[in-house]
């Protein structure tokens, strides 16, 4: 059920009008040369979309429905699967509050994560066969739930997220291991770490209140967004002898001046050719942006706490909006074009099974 609308450039803006039922109309603009369009709308009874996932001409979108975000009151989500013209392919049920998505770049199966602040689950999703695989957490050392993850090599991180403890004393990023079907966590960056602040290379301490989304940066360094604490985590060489930890303040300017932003999901330009999709959980749209030329290397955030899409300058932390008029921006996928074509349903090989 596609809604996709290209309009084109008018002097410096694309603009899409948007809103809800007697309330003023919410207009989504991008600046010039960027074109903005929507990909898909929220299916017929699902809300909420967030966390998004891209595999060959598939796109897969957790819905939150505005369930707890601990599993607490027993209701499932949706996770549905998109063609690449905004069609609705398949639907998946997972139980819980579905949060993190990523598909591992080995086998090409989703791994879905729900109750980012308590009693955290792990689906694993056979896209091909539609299969899913249950998997459950033990007690967590910092106390709340599991957020997002990422592949780097063959192994998975994961963030710790919801800590219950001020200073946060136990772990921002575990690594994680499949057991039977039990996921096997072990620290790999502590909430309280020292790392070097990037703008004033000052060392710092660390105290991670909202580890949440993660990426992976075109070096492989791991890239964490402390969501309430506005500000990204770089991490090179995780859970070895050579562990660096980075920390970039976030923020954007106004006509007051500078002021402090929260962001939700990171992605970095891995080709010139390729576009962005991104979502909105208030209003229940995923959105396609693009351009004719990417930067490779850039990075683009959705900042949640100013209603704004932009771009990253990863020395100072300063975001420049590029698609404002948004209420709540959330998953945001960079798809690289040169490559969806060559990867598909079928198994990765055994280089690195799910495990």
């Amino acid at each position: 059920m596609k809604e996709s609308v290209y309009v084109p450039a008018i002097l410096a803006a694309t603009t899409l009008f948007s809103g809800l039922a007697g309330t003023p109309a919410l207009a989504q603009t991008a600046v010039s040369p960027y074109e903005l369009s929507v990909f898909a709308s929220a299916p017929k009874g699902l809300s909420a979309p967030d966390s998004i996932a891209v595999l060959g001409d598939h796109v897969f979108v957790g819905y939150g429905d505005g369930n707890a975000p601990d599993g607490s009151d027993g209701k499932s989500t949706q996770i549905v699967e998109y063609s690449m013209d905004g069609t609705v392919e398949y639907s998946y049920t997972v139980k819980g509050h579905s949060d993190g998505l990523k598909v591992n770049p080995s086998t090409h199966h989703l791994w879905a994560l729900q109750n980012e602040d308590a009693n955290a689950n792990l689906v694993i999703i056979n896209p091909k066969t539609h299969q899913k695989i249950l998997y459950t957490f033990g007690p967590t050392l910092h106390g709340g739930g599991y957020d997002d993850l990422v592949f780097r090599g063959c192994k998975v991180y994961i963030s710790a997220s919801n800590p219950a403890n001020n200073p946060n004393t136990g772990p921002a990023i575990v690594s994680a291991t499949l057991d039977g079907n039990y996921v096997d966590v072990r620290p790999v960056l502590a909430g309280e770490a020292s790392a070097i602040d990037i703008p004033s290379d000052a060392a710092v301490k660390l105290n991670l209140q909202d580890p949440d989304s993660m990426t992976l940066d075109p070096q492989g360094n791991i890239v964490l967004d402390s969501q309430g604490d506005q500000e990204l985590i770089i991490v090179s060489d995780p859970g070895s002898s050579h562990q660096r930890v980075l920390h970039l303040p976030l923020s954007y300017q106004t006509s007051s001046g500078s002021v402090p932003v929260e962001v939700d999901d990171t992605a970095f330009v891995t080709s010139t050719e390729g576009f962005i999709l991104f979502a909105d959980k208030w209003l229940n749209k995923v959105f396609l942006l693009k351009k004719k030329a990417f930067a490779p290397g850039a990075a683009y955030t959705a900042a949640d706490g100013g209603g704004f899409v932009g771009t990253i300058d990863l020395t100072s932390g300063v975001i420049a909006p590029i698609v404002t008029g948004l209420k709540g921006p959330g998953g945001l996928v960079f798809v690289d074009t040169t490559k969806r074509e060559a990867e598909g349903h079928e198994d990765g090989g055994d280089s690195c099974r799910d495990r």
